[in-house]
């Protein structure tokens, strides 16, 4: 028996000093497989000799602290010495809670602590069954991902006829997780920039902003004309060119704007037919500007995105006819003051974040009230905030703090300033879509912005 005791000590020590370093941790809402092998000691009363233990665990985490596990396990033992009792087999089974330390960690230590019963076959009058609570302790190391090894301590406390008996377990085993989700790191443990980055002339070329947003210091109007295309064509009927009109207008009152005129279309035909169709039919509508408005070429760009940014569903008449649009996106400079937009206003709102952070500071207030003073004159607005961030910190967690800056703009509306909350909606974008470089800190506060998107139904 000591011999046994022995390598259950050594042979998971010389494991833990072999086996490589892994980065892993618990994971919530994973499932776990354990066989372990130990030792069980029969104190007191029980005279029964301290023999081997073999069983298996199934655990859930319903988070990273929290955990169950179903135990079972079997114990082969014989009776002391001037005993009447010969050969016993004793199972054990319960029920435990668990609760994880720091279980981000490589080497995760625990408390456990639980409820079942142990069952003994012997010869008569021996057999027995009682209920059994047990607590202690362990201690968790990840060698891989998925794949920890394990110690455990239990003391068991058994019931039967009014008598209390004490058992000990003890234990080394291997568990196998599955599954699992793994959860973002929280802010404040987000590196502080600047982060190693690539130099301005490695990272992939500057795309276009979207022209649902605006560039740094300058608002969006955007407009949008309903028109009907005859079948596969890009010519623009008379009744429709009366739509074209105010855009001719806007742009000759302010001579320093730029429009980008995005064709869309419903989505009968093929994609690649469809984008180059939508395509067409914007140049029309630039071709026309040109000719019959005389707004030089240069401020004005085409675009076609074919069936990929419906409005309204595909499937009837009417919702197809009103993908079939075109839409003019007016690039405004601050100064373009008390126009009202046909149909949208974009506006880029220069608020600076700590990083990992998401609240609003006071000094901001007056950039807020931008968007507020808009929406109060204009009570029939909705609009909605844009969140963006910069690259520092994965995918998951950008898009989760870009939904969260979104949401404290929304907060911030509607507790200073009153706005209607079912007025805002909040929508995060993540680093996908940066208006400069990451390289630089200066490039990063560009991308750490906020957009308000204000729909309008103007009434005269």
């Amino acid at each position: 028996m000591k011999k046994y005791l022995l390598l259950l000590v050594l042979v998971p020590a010389l494991l833990f000093t072999l086996l490589p370093q892994a980065h892993a941790e618990i994971k919530a809402e994973s499932f776990s497989l354990s066989p372990f092998i130990g030792g069980y000691t029969f104190i007191g009363k029980e005279h029964l000799e301290t023999a081997p233990d073999f069983g298996l665990r199934a655990g859930y985490n319903f988070t990273r602290h929290f955990g169950v596990e179903a135990v079972f396990d079997y114990v082969p033992t014989e009776g002391k010495k001037n005993s009447n009792i010969g050969h016993v087999n004793a199972y054990n089974y319960h029920l435990d809670m668990l609760y994880h330390f720091m279980p981000e960690g490589q080497l995760v230590p625990y408390l456990a602590a639980g409820y079942g019963g142990q069952s003994r076959e012997a010869a008569a009058p021996y057999e027995t069954s009682r209920p059994a609570f047990n607590y202690g302790g362990g201690i968790k190391y990840f060698i891989t991902d998925t794949v920890a090894l394990r110690g455990d301590l239990r003391h068991l406390i058994l019931r039967e006829d009014g008598e209390s008996f004490h058992n000990l377990e003890y234990s080394v085993g291997v568990d196998f997780v599955f599954g699992g989700v793994k959860e973002a790191p929280a802010a404040v443990a987000q590196p502080v920039p600047p982060v190693a980055q690539p130099a301005p002339a490695e990272e992939p070329p500057l795309e276009q902003v979207p022209a649902a947003e605006p560039v740094p210091g300058h608002y969006k109007y955007c407009v949008t004309l309903h028109g009907e295309f005859d079948i596969d064509k890009a010519a623009i009927r008379q009744e429709d060119k009366e739509q074209i009109g105010p855009v001719c207008d806007f742009m000759k009152q302010y001579p320093t704007t730029t429009a980008v005129i995005e064709g869309h279309t419903d989505s009968v035909g093929p994609p690649e037919y469809n984008l180059e169709l939508s395509k067409r039919r914007a140049q029309a509508v630039v071709d026309y500007m040109v000719a019959n408005c005389g707004i030089d070429r240069s401020r004005l760009e085409a675009r076609g995105f074919g069936l990929t940014r419906p409005i309204a569903s595909n499937a009837t008449d009417e919702g197809r006819q009103a993908n079939r649009r075109i839409e003019a996106i007016i690039d405004c400079a601050f100064d373009v003051k008390e126009v009202k937009p046909p149909e949208r206003l974009c506006m880029a709102l220069v608020v600076e974040f700590d990083t990992g952070k998401f609240d609003i500071k006071p000094q901001y207030k007056d950039e807020m009230a931008k968007v507020a003073d808009y929406m109060k004159k204009y009570p029939t607005t909705t609009a909605i905030i844009e969140g963006h961030t910069d690259n520092v910190g994965g995918y998951d967690y950008n898009m989760k703090l870009s939904r969260e800056r979104a949401e404290s703009a929304v907060r911030y509306l509607v507790d200073n300033f009153g706005i209607e909350k079912s007025r805002l909606t909040a929508k995060g974008y993540g680093y996908t879509r940066r208006v400069a470089y990451n390289s630089t800190a200066e490039g990063r506060a560009k991308n750490r912005r906020i957009n308000a998107i204000i729909d309008c139904v103007v009434t005269k």
